[in-house]
């Protein structure tokens, strides 16, 4: 996005300028040991939870499996075909509406990546892309070089968005942070990198966010965690997207549905939110 004077905003490919990332955390799906919904069910529930999203003025949803812990480093195969299910529904009911994506808990990137490419979903997270991380689930390994082999050999138009120093684990590696990031966004060729707070629904510091951004300036930078309608105004001069879930859900509690009035309101802030940086920039809305 280029104003007047030559210089660009930051903007997200196939999400725009500071997209709006809503979450639609799937109850438990087939493979789980209990309290499982079958498939039709979770379409329904993820068609529900779109429709809200999308109505609200969201840009993007990611399906995730949040509903199945305690999880597997990887995933059950039921599982990714639930969810490449849901997606190809959610893409198709949607289409030019929402942006979809996938992230397969708890690092299931290869199987994510697999969903999307058959499902027409646009992205993936990926928890641990560039880190080795130890979490209550077992040692995440970084997913960065099978993503990108699978990436090119198949010419796969899918992005990946990398979580950095994720939320619910710990590194095991001595490196820096910012050799970390360094390596991650130019060895591991993400599409944006994830900045999120210690835990579900809590955020980073704006202060943590804006050091990471200045370490990479050139790559998109999400907030992933505890964004809210209180709180995104500290985030948006660091940020470059954000994911919500917790704060738009009834009562703010992360596995209930998507409450349409606190989502809409937060869509509409952020609406006027860039609406005011498309103006002061010269840019037309």
């Amino acid at each position: 996005m280029r104003k007047e004077d030559g210089a660009e905003l930051l903007v997200i490919p196939l999400l725009g300028y500071k997209p709006l990332i809503g979450m639609i955390h799937l109850p438990p799906t087939p493979s789980y040991v209990k309290d499982r919904v079958d498939i039709d069910r979770l379409v329904d529930y993820a068609l529900w939870e779109a429709g809200k999203l999308a109505d609200a003025g969201f840009n993007a949803v990611i399906i995730e499996n949040y509903g199945d812990h305690p999880y597997t480093v990887t995933a059950p195969s039921l599982s990714v075909l639930a969810i490449a299910r849901i997606a190809a529904e959610v893409a198709r009911t949607y289409s030019g509406k929402l942006r979809v994506g996938i992230n397969i808990l708890r690092n299931a990137a290869p199987q994510a990546l697999e969903a999307a490419l058959v499902s027409g979903a646009s992205f993936i997270r990926v928890n641990s892309y560039c880190e080795l991380r130890v979490s209550m689930e077992g040692i995440l390994t970084p997913a960065a070089y099978i993503i990108e082999r699978i990436r090119e050999e198949l010419r796969a138009p899918v992005l990946v968005f990398a979580d950095v120093d994720v939320k619910h684990s710990a590194p095991l590696a001595t490196a820096s942070l910012e050799q970390i990031l360094h390596d991650c966004a130019r060895r591991g060729r993400p599409d944006a990198i994830i900045v999120s707070g210690s835990a579900t629904g809590e955020p980073p510091s704006p202060g943590y966010v804006a050091s990471i951004k200045a370490m990479v300036p050139y790559k998109p930078i999400i907030i992933g965690s505890g964004i809210s309608i209180d709180n995104i105004m500290a985030y948006w001069r660091v940020a470059d997207g954000f994911i919500v879930g917790t704060s738009i859900k009834l009562n703010g509690k992360t596995l209930n549905p998507v409450d349409e009035r606190r989502a809409r309101q937060l869509a509409e802030l952020v609406n006027e939110l860039r609406v005011k940086d498309y103006q002061k920039l010269g840019l037309k809305v």
